[in-house]
């Protein structure tokens, strides 16, 4: 995320007018001069506001995940599962967990980035004194941020109304695994933006996209249910890996408080792969304008 901020910020920061290296008396500075970390924090507190002013956003991605929980747990919360015979209630407070990551970080992120593109906001923002790396940055704070208040959400609904046990020492790892995948799904989220060529093509691609892979990955379905061969295809994509990674802080003591290296290391592949796709692709101003 930071390499894809800082390419783009420096592709266009050779055509964009620049200040003049004094101001006169009475002129308020340009932004950069406030420092790019308070600037981050500026537009990912307008981004915040904007999600929640959305009530499609608000929907699919805060209530949709609770929603899911609500009926999994209720349908198939009795049973056990996997070789250490966990209740079904606790394997479906994580997966949901990582539904709701997905949600935020990558979902929420395509269609919104694909809207603003097609109207013309994003290629206006650009032609503001605002870098790149600020716009790109505000943005992923606001899907870690949102990301971190559902499962925060999920996990407190599965203490209380369910008994799920949500091992304390086992929050750290969930916090680092949440950033992680969080940071993994908006790179994907902004290489994918780069492939829907209009804002009404955006949710249905990317929900025929995730919605398959929320059923072999282990978010609805537990995987040992599944064949070996849909198991072997799920391994290849990331919504697997965040998936494993969060159901190990509920699974045995001596799992739960460490941190599922290799599940990150597979996200770590992806983020390059997205990185590649994005840096080649991405452009601010509709796709129409790019042809």
């Amino acid at each position: 995320m930071i390499f894809l901020a800082r390419w783009l910020y420096r592709r266009s920061r050779a055509n964009r007018p620049r200040p003049s290296p004094k101001a006169p008396i009475g002129v308020r500075p340009e932004p950069e001069a406030k420092g790019n970390l308070s600037l981050v924090v500026h537009q990912a507190h307008y981004d915040m506001l904007s999600f929640f002013r959305n009530g499609q956003a608000r929907f699919f991605t805060l209530a949709l995940p609770v929603v899911f929980l609500v009926i999994f747990v209720s349908l198939f919360g009795s049973g056990t599962v996997g070789p250490f015979h966990a209740k079904e209630s606790t394997y479906f407070v994580p997966g949901i967990a990582a539904m709701a990551v997905v949600s935020a970080s990558f979902v929420n992120l395509v269609i919104s980035v694909t809207a603003q593109r097609e109207a013309g906001v994003l290629k206006r923002r650009r032609a503001t004194p605002v870098p790149a790396s600020v716009l790109i940055a505000g943005r992923a704070l606001t899907a870690v941020s949102v990301s971190l208040m559902v499962i925060a959400v999920v996990l407190v609904i599965g203490r209380f109304a369910y008994g799920v046990d949500v091992p304390l020492q086992a929050l750290p790892a969930l916090a680092l695994t949440a950033i992680i995948g969080s940071g993994t799904f908006c790179v994907l989220g902004y290489a994918v933006s780069t492939l829907i060529g209009s804002s009404d093509a955006a949710q249905p691609i990317v929900q025929a996209t995730v919605l398959p892979l929320y059923f072999i990955s282990g978010v609805f379905v537990p995987g040992v249910e599944l064949p070996t061969w849909l198991q072997r295809i799920a391994e290849i994509f990331p919504v697997q890996h965040m998936a494993d990674a969060l159901h190990r802080g509920f699974g045995p003591a001596g799992q739960a408080s460490s941190v599922a290296w290799g599940d990150l290391g597979a996200l770590g592949l992806w983020v390059i792969a997205g990185l590649v796709v994005a840096l080649r692709r991405f452009r601010w101003a509709p796709a129409a304008a790019s042809v």
